[in-house]
């Protein structure tokens, strides 16, 4: 008798842990990212049971959509904000999946302000070097090369070295997808350029897009792109261009609703394939 007691506790004692593995797994949330207010609120107000929280000095929001649960998180701006909230995020919420967006500058001409740009390409572009040059040679903005970015995927405090990271191929595909729902502009895979940098001057803009195959530039992606990297979660960039001086067209407030809306329909479609 006390041998089929303890079979049975056995059993119901592992029907309990795998119903607790398979929980966790479920409830894996998934992080949206925005840099300023005006790139998190349309996000931020798609949440249900919507409660703020703190880490360090960053702001999330945690709800669900759709009965998924989602975390908002407010980046703020530039590659140390972007890179640390993202990495108290990760410790802290262990997500299923990042999605980074927001408004860039154009840098291709055949794009115009609210068109959609999904990262197939993201690179540090702020991240270069130059051959030696003497005192008096002159500076030749177009004579740099791409440093690579380290990435720490091999285990902790071991490094491999990148030349530019790519989303996340089934993020990326759903969200081409997805592009009817986008109707403010056109929808394109292209390179986001990231750097601490809002460059307006044509020439320099010509040299980043023609020697880098920019579409934009903004001052996140690579950043989170690295972190994902660095923990194995899937990652989708996407950038609106809200301003280009390409075509000398200035920034719009409503770009970022806008991309914020496709990608809360992006979000809905994952959740329905999880299902």
């Amino acid at each position: 008798m006390k041998k089929k007691i303890v079979a049975l506790l056995v059993a119901f004692t592992f029907f309990l842990t795998a119903c607790s593995s398979t929980k966790e797994v479920e409830e894996k949330p998934i992080l949206l990212q925005g840099a300023m207010d005006v790139e998190v609120e349309t996000m931020t107000n798609a949440l249900e049971e919507k409660e703020e929280l703190h880490l360090g000095k960053y702001i999330y929001y945690k709800g669900t959509i759709d009965d998924y649960p989602v975390i908002v998180s407010k980046t703020n701006v530039g590659i140390a904000n972007s890179a640390a909230s993202t990495t108290l995020a990760i410790e802290e919420f262990d997500p299923m999946i990042i999605i980074n967006q927001g408004t860039a500058g154009g840098h291709d001409p055949e794009l115009h302000r609210m068109d959609v740009v999904v990262g197939e390409h993201i690179l540090n572009m702020g991240a270069f070097k130059t051959d030696f040059q003497a005192e008096g040679e002159g500076v030749d903005p177009a004579a740099f090369e791409l440093r690579e970015t380290e990435v720490l995927t091999k285990g902790k405090g071991q490094a491999t070295e990148v030349q530019e990271f790519t989303s996340d191929e089934t993020l990326m595909e759903l969200a081409m997808e997805m592009q009817d729902s986008y109707t403010a502009g056109h929808v394109v895979k292209g390179t986001i350029g990231t750097a601490d940098e809002w460059n307006n001057q044509l020439d320099r803009i010509d040299i980043l897009h023609t020697k880098l195959g920019t579409s934009a530039e903004e001052m996140e992606s690579a950043a989170v792109a690295q972190m994902a990297y660095n923990y194995s979660i899937p990652y989708l960039g996407i950038r609106v261009l809200s301003n280009t001086a390409v075509h000398d067209e200035d920034f719009e407030p409503q770009s970022a609703v806008d991309l914020q809306e496709y990608v809360v329909e992006i979000v809905k479609a994952y959740i329905s394939e999880q299902k």
